[in-house]
This record gives structure tokens, C-alpha cells and sequence, in this order.
């Protein structure tokens, strides 16, 4: 009789390519999505005053870095979950340092000779990078869970 039981669900991992597309996929997103909330950072400082003449606040500059940021972020997380004793406890303390420690180039751009560097424009920047990390460890969470010790 076809259709009176239900199918079996296979309880077997994912097979490798399965895993790796499924990773690619939620990075592919991540970014996606990091970039559209840059866009809206950018939008919202250029509303609020920042000049149009700072470079780092055009789409064609933060959006290859944005993407560069969820790939590199992905690598450091896929290193940590593989060879600390405690992922969780690491990335609890490391990606908030990281991230402070990745406005160090955008700090540096006040009193710099960089064409429309003022505070508002540095602000969003830094905001640009809160924004990735948030989006960033969201996906890393759902594609590249930490393992349960």
C-alpha cells in the first residue's frame, strides 16, 4: 500500500557537500544582509550631516570590506570552535575585543587629512563594524555551531 507509512527520516549527518553548501549559503547570506544594513548606516549618516566626499561611506568601499569581514570572521570563529577546550567562553570575550579593536582605523582617520572625516562620518564606520559582528555571529551560530562540552 503506497502512502500508508510514512517515509523513514535518515538520522545520518549531513554528507560533507551538503555541509559545505549549506555553510557558503549562510555566509553568502550573512553578508548580504551585513551589507544591506551598511547601506542603511550610510544612508542614515549622510542624512544626519556626515559628508558626502568620505570615501569609506560609498558602497564601493565598505561593501567588498563588509564581505572580506564575514569571511575572515568565519575562519577565526571556524578556528576557534576547532581547537579551544571552551569555544563558547573564547568567542563570548573575543569578538567584543575584536571589534573594539577594529576601530582603531577609523579612530584614526579623525584629524586626519581624509576628505570629509568628521565625527559623524568616523561614528558610522564604527557602527558599520558592530553591524557585521551582529550579523556576522548570527549566521556563525546557525552554519558553524559550537560544539556542546
Amino acid at each position: 500500500m503506497s502512502g500508508s507509512a510514512p517515509e523513514a527520516v535518515s538520522s545520518a549527518p549531513p554528507a560533507p557537500r551538503s555541509r559545505g553548501l549549506t555553510v557558503a549559503a549562510g555566509l553568502l547570506a550573512a553578508a548580504v544582509v551585513a551589507v544591506l544594513g551598511n547601506v542603511v548606516v550610510a544612508v542614515l549618516a549622510h542624512a544626519a550631516g556626515a559628508s558626502g566626499d568620505f570615501a569609506p561611506l560609498h558602497l564601493s568601499a565598505y561593501a567588498p570590506l563588509t564581505v572580506f569581514g564575514v569571511v575572515l570572521g568565519a575562519i577565526g570563529w571556524a578556528v576557534v570552535r576547532r581547537v579551544a577546550k571552551n569555544p563558547a567562553g573564547l568567542l563570548l570575550w573575543l569578538v567584543p575585543v575584536l571589534v573594539v579593536v577594529s576601530f582603531a582605523p577609523d579612530l584614526s582617520l579623525l584629524g586626519g587629512g581624509t576628505p570629509g572625516s568628521g565625527p559623524l562620518a568616523v561614528a558610522a564606520l564604527m557602527v558599520m563594524h558592530v553591524v557585521v559582528a551582529v550579523v556576522a555571529v548570527a549566521a556563525y551560530r546557525r552554519v558553524l555551531p559550537l560544539p556542546v562540552r
